[in-house]
Protein backbone atom coordinates (compact mmCIF):
# COMPACT_ATOMS: atom_id res chain seq x y z
CA UNK A 1 0.00 0.00 0.00
CA UNK A 2 0.80 3.63 -0.50
CA UNK A 3 2.75 5.02 2.22
CA UNK A 4 0.31 7.10 4.01
CA UNK A 5 0.65 11.13 3.34
CA UNK A 6 -1.22 13.97 4.93
CA UNK A 7 -3.27 15.65 1.91
CA UNK A 8 -4.55 19.42 1.80
CA UNK A 9 -7.37 19.59 -0.45
CA UNK A 10 -9.29 22.26 -2.00
CA UNK A 11 -11.55 23.36 -4.84
CA UNK A 12 -13.88 26.07 -6.10
CA UNK A 13 -16.87 25.65 -6.41
CA UNK A 14 -16.30 24.40 -10.40
CA UNK A 15 -14.07 21.46 -8.96
CA UNK A 16 -16.12 20.82 -5.96
CA UNK A 17 -17.39 17.15 -7.42
CA UNK A 18 -13.96 16.40 -8.67
CA UNK A 19 -12.80 17.30 -5.48
CA UNK A 20 -15.36 14.87 -3.11
CA UNK A 21 -14.47 12.28 -5.53
CA UNK A 22 -10.96 12.30 -5.27
CA UNK A 23 -11.12 13.56 -1.32
CA UNK A 24 -12.82 10.10 -0.90
CA UNK A 25 -10.36 8.07 -2.96
CA UNK A 26 -7.38 9.62 -1.01
CA UNK A 27 -9.29 8.24 2.15
CA UNK A 28 -9.65 5.11 1.03
CA UNK A 29 -6.23 5.00 -0.20
CA UNK A 30 -4.93 5.56 3.56
CA UNK A 31 -4.18 9.03 3.34
CA UNK A 32 -4.94 11.87 5.95
CA UNK A 33 -7.08 14.39 4.20
CA UNK A 34 -8.16 17.91 5.48
CA UNK A 35 -10.71 18.82 2.80
CA UNK A 36 -9.77 23.39 3.01
CA UNK A 37 -13.72 23.84 0.97
CA UNK A 38 -15.58 24.60 -0.77
CA UNK A 39 -18.61 22.58 0.65
CA UNK A 40 -20.91 23.38 -2.42
CA UNK A 41 -21.29 24.47 -6.13
CA UNK A 42 -22.15 27.82 -5.01
CA UNK A 43 -19.63 30.50 -7.15
CA UNK A 44 -16.67 30.95 -4.66
CA UNK A 45 -13.21 32.74 -5.49
CA UNK A 46 -10.62 29.99 -6.52
CA UNK A 47 -7.78 32.13 -5.06
CA UNK A 48 -9.22 31.75 -1.25
CA UNK A 49 -8.77 28.16 -1.67
CA UNK A 50 -6.35 27.77 -3.48
CA UNK A 51 -3.74 30.05 -0.82
CA UNK A 52 -5.44 27.73 1.55
CA UNK A 53 -3.96 24.21 0.43
CA UNK A 54 -0.75 25.66 -0.43
CA UNK A 55 -0.32 27.67 3.32
CA UNK A 56 -0.89 24.07 4.71
CA UNK A 57 2.14 22.78 2.80
CA UNK A 58 4.42 25.73 3.35
CA UNK A 59 3.54 25.42 7.02
CA UNK A 60 4.37 22.07 7.38
CA UNK A 61 0.66 21.05 7.94
CA UNK A 62 0.24 18.84 5.06
CA UNK A 63 2.85 16.80 3.14
CA UNK A 64 1.16 17.55 0.01
CA UNK A 65 -1.86 19.22 -1.71
CA UNK A 66 -4.08 19.16 -4.38
CA UNK A 67 -5.85 21.88 -5.79
CA UNK A 68 -9.00 22.01 -8.38
CA UNK A 69 -10.78 24.58 -10.17
CA UNK A 70 -11.67 24.89 -13.84
CA UNK A 71 -8.44 24.18 -15.60
CA UNK A 72 -6.19 24.19 -12.72
CA UNK A 73 -3.54 27.42 -14.06
CA UNK A 74 -5.53 29.96 -11.93
CA UNK A 75 -4.96 27.89 -8.82
CA UNK A 76 -1.45 27.02 -9.45
CA UNK A 77 -0.32 30.66 -10.06
CA UNK A 78 -1.81 31.92 -6.91
CA UNK A 79 -0.26 28.62 -5.03
CA UNK A 80 3.07 29.50 -6.28
CA UNK A 81 3.13 32.60 -4.85
CA UNK A 82 3.76 31.18 -1.59
CA UNK A 83 7.06 30.50 -0.34
CA UNK A 84 8.23 27.05 0.00
CA UNK A 85 5.54 25.85 -2.40
CA UNK A 86 6.11 24.13 -6.30
CA UNK A 87 2.98 23.62 -7.38
CA UNK A 88 2.03 22.03 -11.17
CA UNK A 89 -0.96 21.82 -13.60
CA UNK A 90 -1.52 18.04 -14.68
CA UNK A 91 -3.83 17.00 -17.38
CA UNK A 92 -1.70 14.20 -18.26
CA UNK A 93 0.25 10.99 -16.46
CA UNK A 94 3.57 12.00 -18.22
CA UNK A 95 3.48 15.60 -16.44
CA UNK A 96 1.81 14.02 -13.61
CA UNK A 97 4.92 12.06 -13.32
CA UNK A 98 7.09 14.04 -13.83
CA UNK A 99 6.29 17.24 -12.02
CA UNK A 100 7.56 15.05 -9.13
CA UNK A 101 10.13 12.97 -10.50
CA UNK A 102 11.90 16.12 -12.12
CA UNK A 103 10.73 19.05 -10.14
CA UNK A 104 9.56 17.20 -6.80
CA UNK A 105 5.85 19.54 -7.00
CA UNK A 106 4.79 19.38 -3.40
CA UNK A 107 1.24 21.19 -4.65
CA UNK A 108 -0.84 19.58 -7.85
CA UNK A 109 -3.45 21.45 -9.19
CA UNK A 110 -6.12 19.63 -11.77
CA UNK A 111 -9.12 21.06 -14.26
CA UNK A 112 -12.27 19.82 -13.61
CA UNK A 113 -13.02 21.06 -16.82
CA UNK A 114 -9.98 18.93 -18.16
CA UNK A 115 -10.00 15.48 -16.71
CA UNK A 116 -12.71 13.00 -15.32
CA UNK A 117 -12.71 11.22 -12.49
CA UNK A 118 -11.02 7.99 -13.60
CA UNK A 119 -8.39 10.05 -14.97
CA UNK A 120 -7.74 12.61 -12.19
CA UNK A 121 -7.69 9.58 -9.58
CA UNK A 122 -4.59 7.89 -11.75
CA UNK A 123 -3.32 11.29 -11.48
CA UNK A 124 -3.65 11.66 -8.29
CA UNK A 125 -1.65 8.12 -7.35
CA UNK A 126 0.66 8.58 -10.01
CA UNK A 127 1.91 11.92 -8.33
CA UNK A 128 1.88 10.61 -5.16
CA UNK A 129 4.04 7.60 -5.73
CA UNK A 130 6.55 9.11 -7.81
CA UNK A 131 9.73 10.62 -5.72
CA UNK A 132 12.11 12.94 -6.92
CA UNK A 133 15.51 11.06 -6.05
CA UNK A 134 18.26 12.23 -8.84
CA UNK A 135 20.85 14.40 -7.37
CA UNK A 136 20.52 16.35 -10.93
CA UNK A 137 17.00 17.05 -10.43
CA UNK A 138 17.51 17.72 -6.69
CA UNK A 139 20.17 20.21 -7.35
CA UNK A 140 17.84 22.48 -9.87
CA UNK A 141 15.07 21.96 -7.15
CA UNK A 142 17.53 23.58 -5.12
CA UNK A 143 17.83 26.79 -7.55
CA UNK A 144 13.92 27.50 -6.76
CA UNK A 145 15.11 28.97 -3.93
CA UNK A 146 18.43 30.70 -4.22
CA UNK A 147 17.44 33.87 -5.27
CA UNK A 148 21.30 34.92 -6.73
CA UNK A 149 20.97 31.68 -8.81
CA UNK A 150 21.64 32.42 -12.37
CA UNK A 151 18.06 31.15 -14.05
CA UNK A 152 19.09 32.59 -17.43
CA UNK A 153 17.89 29.88 -20.28
CA UNK A 154 20.73 29.08 -22.86
CA UNK A 155 19.99 27.55 -25.97
CA UNK A 156 19.51 24.42 -25.34
CA UNK A 157 17.42 24.92 -22.37
CA UNK A 158 15.29 26.60 -24.88
CA UNK A 159 14.96 23.63 -27.06
CA UNK A 160 14.23 21.42 -24.35
CA UNK A 161 11.60 23.09 -23.43
CA UNK A 162 10.04 23.30 -26.92
CA UNK A 163 10.53 19.26 -27.15
CA UNK A 164 8.99 19.53 -24.00
CA UNK A 165 5.67 21.08 -25.28
CA UNK A 166 5.93 19.21 -28.25
CA UNK A 167 5.24 16.05 -25.84
CA UNK A 168 2.74 17.76 -23.90
CA UNK A 169 0.55 19.38 -26.53
CA UNK A 170 0.76 16.24 -29.10
CA UNK A 171 0.95 16.21 -32.65
CA UNK A 172 -0.24 18.60 -34.56
CA UNK A 173 -3.37 17.68 -36.90
CA UNK A 174 -1.95 17.04 -40.38
CA UNK A 175 -2.80 19.28 -43.02
CA UNK A 176 -2.49 19.19 -47.06
CA UNK A 177 0.38 19.86 -47.95
CA UNK A 178 1.34 23.42 -49.33
CA UNK A 179 4.56 24.72 -51.44
CA UNK A 180 7.57 22.83 -51.24
CA UNK A 181 8.07 20.13 -48.83
CA UNK A 182 11.64 19.66 -46.86
CA UNK A 183 12.72 17.09 -50.06
CA UNK A 184 12.43 19.32 -52.53
CA UNK A 185 14.47 22.08 -51.32
CA UNK A 186 17.11 20.99 -48.55
CA UNK A 187 19.24 23.97 -48.89
CA UNK A 188 16.27 26.34 -47.91
CA UNK A 189 15.27 24.06 -45.22
CA UNK A 190 19.31 23.95 -44.19
CA UNK A 191 18.88 27.97 -43.82
CA UNK A 192 15.56 27.43 -41.61
CA UNK A 193 17.91 25.79 -39.03
CA UNK A 194 20.95 28.05 -39.53
CA UNK A 195 18.21 30.68 -38.43
CA UNK A 196 16.99 28.89 -35.35
CA UNK A 197 14.92 26.11 -36.22
CA UNK A 198 15.30 22.80 -34.27
CA UNK A 199 13.05 20.54 -36.10
CA UNK A 200 11.48 20.12 -40.26
CA UNK A 201 8.50 18.01 -40.87
CA UNK A 202 7.99 16.62 -44.63
CA UNK A 203 4.19 16.15 -44.76
CA UNK A 204 4.56 15.59 -48.45
CA UNK A 205 2.66 12.08 -49.64
CA UNK A 206 4.13 9.02 -50.69
CA UNK A 207 4.08 9.85 -54.23
CA UNK A 208 6.04 13.31 -53.76
CA UNK A 209 8.80 12.24 -51.35
CA UNK A 210 11.49 14.64 -52.43
CA UNK A 211 13.93 11.91 -53.36
CA UNK A 212 17.30 14.42 -54.17
CA UNK A 213 20.31 12.04 -55.18
CA UNK A 214 22.49 15.17 -54.42
CA UNK A 215 21.55 15.21 -51.32
CA UNK A 216 21.17 11.85 -50.33
CA UNK A 217 24.07 11.87 -47.64
CA UNK A 218 21.53 14.05 -45.23
CA UNK A 219 19.36 11.17 -45.38
CA UNK A 220 22.35 8.68 -43.67
CA UNK A 221 23.28 7.19 -40.49
CA UNK A 222 26.66 5.87 -41.26
CA UNK A 223 26.87 2.63 -38.81
CA UNK A 224 28.67 0.48 -37.74
CA UNK A 225 27.64 -1.54 -34.92
CA UNK A 226 29.65 -4.76 -34.92
CA UNK A 227 30.56 -6.49 -32.54
CA UNK A 228 34.43 -6.63 -32.96
CA UNK A 229 34.40 -3.04 -33.86
CA UNK A 230 37.71 -1.47 -33.40
CA UNK A 231 38.65 2.21 -31.96
CA UNK A 232 40.28 2.79 -35.47
CA UNK A 233 37.21 1.71 -37.30
CA UNK A 234 35.38 3.97 -35.13
CA UNK A 235 38.01 7.15 -35.91
CA UNK A 236 37.34 6.03 -39.88
CA UNK A 237 33.57 6.16 -39.09
CA UNK A 238 33.61 9.60 -37.79
CA UNK A 239 36.46 10.78 -40.23
CA UNK A 240 34.14 9.73 -43.33
CA UNK A 241 30.83 10.78 -41.90
CA UNK A 242 32.83 14.53 -41.83
CA UNK A 243 33.89 14.08 -45.44
CA UNK A 244 30.74 13.41 -47.29
CA UNK A 245 28.47 15.28 -44.36
CA UNK A 246 26.19 12.16 -43.08
CA UNK A 247 23.25 13.02 -40.94
CA UNK A 248 24.77 11.08 -38.03
CA UNK A 249 27.05 8.19 -37.29
CA UNK A 250 25.37 5.20 -35.59
CA UNK A 251 27.85 3.04 -33.02
CA UNK A 252 27.57 0.92 -30.06
CA UNK A 253 27.26 2.86 -26.87
CA UNK A 254 30.48 1.89 -25.69
CA UNK A 255 31.99 4.24 -28.66
CA UNK A 256 29.67 7.32 -28.38
CA UNK A 257 31.86 9.42 -26.00
CA UNK A 258 34.68 8.65 -28.81
CA UNK A 259 32.12 9.62 -31.62
CA UNK A 260 31.18 12.42 -29.89
CA UNK A 261 34.44 14.32 -29.13
CA UNK A 262 35.74 13.82 -32.76
CA UNK A 263 31.84 14.78 -34.61
CA UNK A 264 31.83 17.82 -32.04
CA UNK A 265 31.07 21.26 -33.53
CA UNK A 266 30.33 19.68 -37.04
CA UNK A 267 26.49 18.88 -38.78
CA UNK A 268 27.63 15.47 -38.14
CA UNK A 269 25.27 13.77 -34.94
CA UNK A 270 25.99 10.98 -33.06
CA UNK A 271 23.43 8.34 -32.70
CA UNK A 272 23.51 4.96 -30.83
CA UNK A 273 21.49 1.71 -30.07
CA UNK A 274 19.83 0.77 -27.05
CA UNK A 275 17.96 -2.65 -25.87
CA UNK A 276 20.20 -3.64 -28.99
CA UNK A 277 19.70 -6.29 -31.30
CA UNK A 278 17.26 -8.58 -28.80
CA UNK A 279 15.09 -5.43 -27.01
CA UNK A 280 14.82 -8.07 -24.53
CA UNK A 281 15.45 -5.99 -21.58
CA UNK A 282 14.02 -4.55 -18.94
CA UNK A 283 12.22 -1.10 -19.57
CA UNK A 284 14.11 0.38 -16.68
CA UNK A 285 16.92 -0.80 -18.02
CA UNK A 286 17.23 0.94 -21.65
CA UNK A 287 16.07 3.88 -19.69
CA UNK A 288 19.51 4.24 -17.77
CA UNK A 289 21.39 2.89 -21.11
CA UNK A 290 19.17 5.95 -22.94
CA UNK A 291 20.71 8.18 -20.03
CA UNK A 292 23.91 7.37 -20.02
CA UNK A 293 24.37 7.40 -23.92
CA UNK A 294 22.66 10.92 -23.67
CA UNK A 295 24.72 12.17 -21.24
CA UNK A 296 28.22 11.08 -23.35
CA UNK A 297 27.16 12.57 -26.20
CA UNK A 298 24.93 10.85 -27.81
CA UNK A 299 21.87 13.31 -30.13
CA UNK A 300 19.68 9.94 -31.26
CA UNK A 301 18.96 6.86 -29.91
CA UNK A 302 17.96 3.82 -31.97
CA UNK A 303 15.84 1.43 -29.14
CA UNK A 304 14.86 -1.83 -30.13
CA UNK A 305 11.18 -3.24 -28.91
CA UNK A 306 10.88 -6.14 -26.90
CA UNK A 307 9.35 -8.42 -29.93
CA UNK A 308 8.40 -10.95 -27.97
CA UNK A 309 6.35 -8.57 -25.79
CA UNK A 310 4.49 -7.21 -28.68
CA UNK A 311 3.62 -11.02 -29.92
CA UNK A 312 2.12 -12.18 -27.07
CA UNK A 313 -0.10 -8.87 -26.70
CA UNK A 314 0.86 -7.57 -24.07
CA UNK A 315 1.00 -3.72 -25.72
CA UNK A 316 0.78 -2.40 -22.25
CA UNK A 317 4.48 -3.51 -21.38
CA UNK A 318 5.02 -2.48 -24.90
CA UNK A 319 3.96 0.87 -24.82
CA UNK A 320 5.75 1.50 -21.71
CA UNK A 321 9.12 0.48 -22.79
CA UNK A 322 9.39 2.54 -25.53
CA UNK A 323 7.90 5.73 -23.51
CA UNK A 324 10.74 4.57 -20.91
CA UNK A 325 13.50 5.42 -23.66
CA UNK A 326 11.44 8.83 -25.27
CA UNK A 327 11.23 9.99 -21.42
CA UNK A 328 14.84 9.93 -21.11
CA UNK A 329 15.47 11.39 -24.46
CA UNK A 330 12.93 14.34 -24.00
CA UNK A 331 14.94 15.01 -20.63
CA UNK A 332 18.41 14.80 -22.60
CA UNK A 333 17.36 16.37 -26.03
CA UNK A 334 18.04 13.77 -27.98
CA UNK A 335 15.47 12.35 -30.48
CA UNK A 336 14.12 8.44 -30.06
CA UNK A 337 13.97 6.32 -33.07
CA UNK A 338 11.87 2.65 -32.56
CA UNK A 339 13.18 -0.44 -34.27
CA UNK A 340 10.53 -3.11 -34.94
CA UNK A 341 12.32 -5.67 -36.05
CA UNK A 342 9.88 -6.22 -39.02
CA UNK A 343 11.04 -9.39 -40.20
CA UNK A 344 10.01 -11.05 -37.00
CA UNK A 345 6.17 -9.48 -37.38
CA UNK A 346 2.88 -9.76 -39.08
CA UNK A 347 2.03 -6.67 -40.94
CA UNK A 348 -0.81 -6.59 -38.03
CA UNK A 349 1.98 -6.11 -35.55
CA UNK A 350 3.76 -3.52 -37.66
CA UNK A 351 0.97 -1.57 -37.39
CA UNK A 352 0.24 -1.92 -33.54
CA UNK A 353 4.04 -1.32 -33.25
CA UNK A 354 3.84 1.48 -34.99
CA UNK A 355 1.08 3.02 -33.43
CA UNK A 356 1.91 2.30 -29.87
CA UNK A 357 5.62 4.12 -31.08
CA UNK A 358 3.18 6.74 -31.79
CA UNK A 359 1.23 7.13 -28.50
CA UNK A 360 4.39 7.20 -26.60
CA UNK A 361 5.40 10.17 -29.13
CA UNK A 362 8.69 8.68 -30.17
CA UNK A 363 10.09 10.49 -33.27
CA UNK A 364 10.30 7.59 -35.62
CA UNK A 365 9.83 4.11 -36.29
CA UNK A 366 12.83 2.44 -37.71
CA UNK A 367 11.88 -1.26 -39.40
CA UNK A 368 15.40 -3.32 -38.45
CA UNK A 369 18.36 -4.22 -36.24
CA UNK A 370 20.63 -5.73 -39.36
CA UNK A 371 21.45 -8.53 -37.46
CA UNK A 372 17.97 -10.52 -37.62
CA UNK A 373 16.31 -12.13 -40.09
CA UNK A 374 15.75 -9.85 -42.63
CA UNK A 375 16.14 -5.72 -43.09
CA UNK A 376 14.24 -2.99 -44.52
CA UNK A 377 11.80 -3.65 -47.38
CA UNK A 378 9.67 -0.55 -49.31
CA UNK A 379 6.60 -2.04 -48.69
CA UNK A 380 7.04 -2.05 -44.62
CA UNK A 381 8.79 1.58 -44.84
CA UNK A 382 4.97 2.60 -46.82
CA UNK A 383 3.08 0.51 -43.77
CA UNK A 384 4.57 2.51 -40.98
CA UNK A 385 4.56 5.52 -42.79
CA UNK A 386 0.80 5.22 -43.53
CA UNK A 387 0.82 4.71 -40.17
CA UNK A 388 2.32 7.43 -38.08
CA UNK A 389 2.83 10.49 -40.70
CA UNK A 390 -0.06 11.98 -39.79
CA UNK A 391 1.77 12.15 -36.32
CA UNK A 392 4.52 14.52 -37.60
CA UNK A 393 7.02 11.40 -37.45
CA UNK A 394 9.63 9.90 -39.78
CA UNK A 395 10.58 6.41 -40.77
CA UNK A 396 13.99 5.25 -40.82
CA UNK A 397 14.57 2.25 -43.04
CA UNK A 398 17.66 -0.07 -42.06
CA UNK A 399 19.12 -3.60 -43.11
CA UNK A 400 20.53 -4.43 -46.16
CA UNK A 401 20.58 -1.10 -47.92
CA UNK A 402 23.49 -1.79 -50.12
CA UNK A 403 23.33 0.63 -53.46
CA UNK A 404 21.63 3.39 -54.58
CA UNK A 405 18.31 2.02 -55.80
CA UNK A 406 17.86 0.58 -52.59
CA UNK A 407 18.10 3.82 -50.94
CA UNK A 408 15.89 5.65 -53.48
CA UNK A 409 13.39 2.60 -53.34
CA UNK A 410 13.33 3.28 -49.58
CA UNK A 411 12.65 6.77 -49.80
CA UNK A 412 10.32 6.94 -52.41
CA UNK A 413 8.00 4.37 -50.21
CA UNK A 414 8.47 6.97 -47.51
CA UNK A 415 11.96 6.94 -45.44
CA UNK A 416 13.38 10.01 -44.43
CA UNK A 417 16.08 8.08 -42.96
CA UNK A 418 18.38 5.29 -43.89
CA UNK A 419 20.81 3.20 -42.25
CA UNK A 420 23.63 1.74 -43.66
CA UNK A 421 27.10 0.30 -43.97
CA UNK A 422 27.86 1.13 -47.52
CA UNK A 423 26.85 4.60 -47.34
CA UNK A 424 29.63 6.02 -48.96
CA UNK A 425 29.44 3.59 -52.09
CA UNK A 426 25.43 4.98 -51.90
CA UNK A 427 26.63 8.71 -52.34
CA UNK A 428 29.20 7.95 -54.93
CA UNK A 429 26.50 5.78 -57.02
CA UNK A 430 23.99 8.77 -56.59
CA UNK A 431 26.67 11.30 -57.60
CA UNK A 432 27.37 9.24 -60.67
CA UNK A 433 23.68 8.42 -61.37
CA UNK A 434 22.78 12.32 -61.13
CA UNK A 435 25.96 13.19 -63.40
CA UNK A 436 24.69 10.40 -66.31
CA UNK A 437 21.50 11.77 -66.03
Amino acid sequence: MTHSKKIAIGADHGGFDLKSVLAAHLRKSGHQVEDLGTSSREAVDYPVFARAVAESVSQGRADAGIIIDGAGIGSCMVANKIPGVRAAVANNLLTARHSREHNDANVLTLGAGQVGTGLAEQLVDTWLTTECTESRHLNRVAMFSQKDADLSLSDQDLERVVNRLHQIMGPMAATEPSGEAVGDNPDAAREFVRLGATGLTSVASVERPGNIPGDLARYIDHTILKPNATKEQIRNLCAEALEFNFRSVCVNPTWVSLAASLLRDSEVLTCTVVGFPLGANEPEIKAMEARRAIRNGAREIDMVINVGALKSGNEELVLRDIKSVVEECVDGNAKCKVILETALLTDEEKRRASELAKKARANFVKTSTGFSTGGATAADVALMASVVRGAGMEVKASGGIGSYEDAMAMIEAGATRLGASASIGIVREAKLTSVSA
